[in-house]
């Protein structure tokens, strides 16, 4: 079995296409887990392949589904961003023959197939359909909703892992060689991967008069968030709460983006199971409606990295998008959950939803004056996100799933939750999701 990467046609990246035409007609059901740990320990039972499939176990168990019942699986093949296996470091060939493997022997260690997950989990027995959608589990999402509303399968499992060698993140690949070539050398000749939106944010702080400081409200809500989160690596490995003098003390990765606003890079991996909203009434959790998706393709930006304008009118674009295609307005939204992988770009996201009528160059000074946390009339990243759970992309959508079934456990909100929004990663590029209690 080829699995293909999802064709442009499956996502909608414009406005003016009106609602969705699937709206209500799929739902998330099923939720599962990995462990998480700070890097691979090199061991068989502990390689990323074996993670994802204890994850996807987990979300047929959850949705109360026998295995045979799933028809397609949806993925991102890449498992890190960063950790690239080193050139001219030996395979551990006693990984790979502790299961059954492909033709490429990093498969399931350094990178993932649906093939070696098939090969692996001999209950899959009948599935049918099988597609990338690269990047992160927004795009899974993205394109597992609009599979099951065109037909494609009926009983999905959507896949995203990570794994974390031993050594710095993004040191490895081309970053370790002398030079740099291809386009690259016209964007990463300066700092760490925060560069580009450290001098968005400086932007911002210039055009708006504020201070880096006036995000330490989100940022300790999120790490408390996200030390409400059983399946995270902060809660699960260090449960530290972070102050205020921590935040604005931490010493600059790339000034004005500080140690904690860069997400931690951790091993780890999730699966959910999505079917037809018909199916998903006789399964043992409560459906979770996919209300509409988007994908935000911003024009070429105009240099070797966006500017903050075009970063604002990115999120704005995405907003209208999402609003349009779910048919619903900012003032429906219960929460938010969107990307905050560097905790700086999440003030782009908030302002271009225009969630609880934040508009650009007010969501610090709503972090001053507002509650935001889930007791909070507006609750702002409830899941914690990357940066209160680690570097994963993917405790957005778990919560606004968890949230709507009313199963969030200590992070669950006050207030009902009946719609909720996230997805990214980046302010200009990235697939986004509305999720709902109700399919209309």
């Amino acid at each position: 079995m080829v699995t293909p990467i999802a064709p442009a046609s499956m996502y909608r990246t414009r406005e003016g296409l009106g609602l969705w035409e699937h709206k209500g007609k799929v739902a998330a059901v099923g939720v599962g887990h990995s462990k998480t740990a700070r890097r691979w320990d090199g061991t068989a039972e502990n390689c990323i392949g074996a993670w994802a499939i204890e994850a996807m176990r987990k979300a047929i168990e959850d949705a109360g589904i026998s295995p045979s019942e799933v028809d397609g699986i949806v993925l991102d093949t890449t498992t890190t961003t960063g950790a690239h296996w080193p050139a001219g470091r030996p395979i551990p060939t006693e990984v790979v023959n502790a299961y059954k493997p492909t033709d490429d022997p990093l498969d399931g260690i350094a990178k993932l197939s649906a093939e070696w997950l098939i090969n692996n989990m001999p209950e899959l027995t009948n599935v049918k359909f099988t597609m990338v959608g690269p990047g992160c589990m927004s795009n899974v999402i993205v394109v597992a909703s609009q599979a099951i509303g065109d037909g494609l399968a009926n009983t999905c499992l959507l896949v995203k892992a990570w794994h974390n060698l031993d050594g710095r993140y993004y040191q490895g690949g081309a970053n370790a060689e002398p030079t740099i070539s291809g386009y690259a050398k016209w964007s990463n000749w300066a700092g760490p991967a925060s560069f580009g939106t450290a001098t968005q944010f400086q932007r911002y702080l210039h055009k708006y008069n504020k201070s880096h400081d006036m995000m330490a409200p989100f940022m300790i809500n999120s790490r408390e968030n996200g030390l409400k989160f059983p399946e995270g690596y902060w809660y699960q490995h260090r449960p530290e709460h972070l102050t205020y003098e921590d935040y604005v003390n931490a010493r600059w990765v790339a000034k004005p983006a500080n140690l904690y606003d860069n997400d931690i890079p951790i091993m780890a991996a999730a699966s959910y199971l999505f079917t037809t909203a018909d199916r998903a009434k006789d399964m043992k959790q409560k459906p979770v409606y996919i209300l509409g998706h988007a994908t935000n393709a911003t024009p070429k930006i105009r240099s070797g990295q966006p500017t903050l304008e075009e970063c604002e009118d990115a999120c704005a674009t995405t907003g209208r998008q999402l609003y349009e295609a779910a048919g619903i307005k900012a003032s429906d939204l219960s929460f938010e959950n969107m990307y905050d992988g560097f905790s700086l770009f999440h003030v782009f996201h908030l302002e271009g939803l225009r969630f609880a009528n934040i508009q650009p160059g007010e969501a610090l000074d709503y972090f001053q004056s507002e509650d935001i946390s889930i007791h909070g009339p507006n609750p702002i990243s409830p899941s914690g996100g990357n940066v209160g759970s680690g570097r994963t992309r993917y405790w957005k959508h778990t919560d606004c799933i968890q949230q709507i079934q009313g199963r969030a456990g200590e992070r669950q909100i006050s207030k009902p939750a009946e719609i909720g929004v996230s997805g990214g990663p980046m302010p200009t590029g990235g697939n986004f999701t509305v999720w709902g209690a109700n399919p209309d």
